[in-house]
């Protein structure tokens, strides 16, 4: 019985430390925010594109963001390279299949400190349904109190391998690939205290 008793007490004590424990929420700015991407072409450029719609979502209670839970969520087709006829293939089957795979999502495992300001981000991402342990490098720009608003600001910079997602379209010349297998991310992101 005292068992019983104790396990009890125990359980409401969780229960009531998590109720206590709420993370203080954290949106993107639209209009200061971006999810950009690049990759070479024949060897010799770098072709941009970036996603239009996408949803951040930080829950954090420390000024340094080091207890941060991140999760990134892209409508893949809202890719846009200034092309239509490249954002086409993209979008088809050949690379993203964007149709059957509309979402690609990053759900954040840690947010290690190493430096001032500096950080490296370790989480999910999945992309047609593949998913893959990624590290990117996180730089906070600042904190500021602005417009009625607490706002940061933060770069992430890295660079993921297309086939380990099944966005393995192929096709070689004398040189090599057409696009190249690596694909380099940058992404700008101001964040609003909720």
């Amino acid at each position: 019985m005292k068992t019983l008793t104790y396990i009890i007490i125990l359980a409401l004590n969780l229960f009531t430390i998590q109720a206590v424990a709420q993370s203080t929420t954290w949106v993107e700015d639209e209009a200061h925010s971006s999810i950009k991407f690049s990759a070479v072409h024949m060897g010799i450029s770098e072709v941009e594109g970036n996603f239009k719609d996408f949803d951040i979502k930080v829950m954090s209670d420390k000024a340094d963001f080091t207890d941060a839970s991140i999760e990134v969520t892209i409508q893949a087709n809202s890719l846009d390279t200034d092309n239509v006829k490249r954002d086409d293939h993209l979008k088809s089957d050949d690379f993203l299949g964007t149709e059957t795979y509309p979402v690609i999502k990053f759900i954040s495992e840690s947010l290690k400190k190493i430096g001032d300001g500096e950080y490296q981000l370790t989480g999910k991402l999945t992309i047609r349904d593949v998913t893959k342990t990624e590290t990117f490098d996180v730089k906070h720009l600042g904190t500021v109190e602005a417009m009625g608003e607490t706002r940061a600001g933060f770069k992430l910079t890295g660079s993921i391998q297309r086939f380990d997602y099944n966005v393995d379209w192929n096709k070689t010349f004398t040189k090599g690939m057409v696009v190249s297998k690596e694909i380099d991310i940058v992404c700008n992101f101001e964040l609003n205290k909720k």
